[in-house]
């Protein structure tokens, strides 16, 4: 497992890939595998979860960013990205990645203390 220094780079990495994801000017061709386009936003939503947690951060903390930014981003896609649109559903694809991704930053962060022993 990594240290949570190194947990800060790859929600660093997270982030970016997120924001990519989220705000690149055109979506991608979601509409050639159905649902492909949900199975996205969970990801994304679920590694920067993930991370954040097993960086150390409150995981509390963590949701309610990760849910404020699922919202706000579909705003901005529906309001100010022309080539793109906002849609409900990803923002409910993005609270269930956050809510899964926090899930298994604490379950993992319990799992390596047992294994530790600490």
């Amino acid at each position: 497992m990594l240290t949570a220094a190194q947990y800060r780079w790859v929600c660093a990495a997270t982030v970016v890939v997120q924001l990519v994801v989220l705000y690149w000017p055109r979506a991608g061709s979601g509409g050639a595998v159905a649902g492909l386009d949900k199975v996205v936003h969970v990801a994304v939503f679920a590694a920067v979860g993930t991370s954040a947690v097993l960086a150390g951060a409150r995981a509390g903390l963590v949701l309610m960013l990760l849910l404020g930014h699922a919202v706000v981003s579909e705003l901005v896609q529906a309001g100010l990205l022309t080539q793109r649109s906002g849609d409900p559903w990803d923002v409910v694809a993005d609270a269930v990645g956050a809510a899964l991704g926090v899930a298994l930053g604490l379950w993992l962060g319990v799992a390596h203390t047992r294994r530790s022993g600490r």
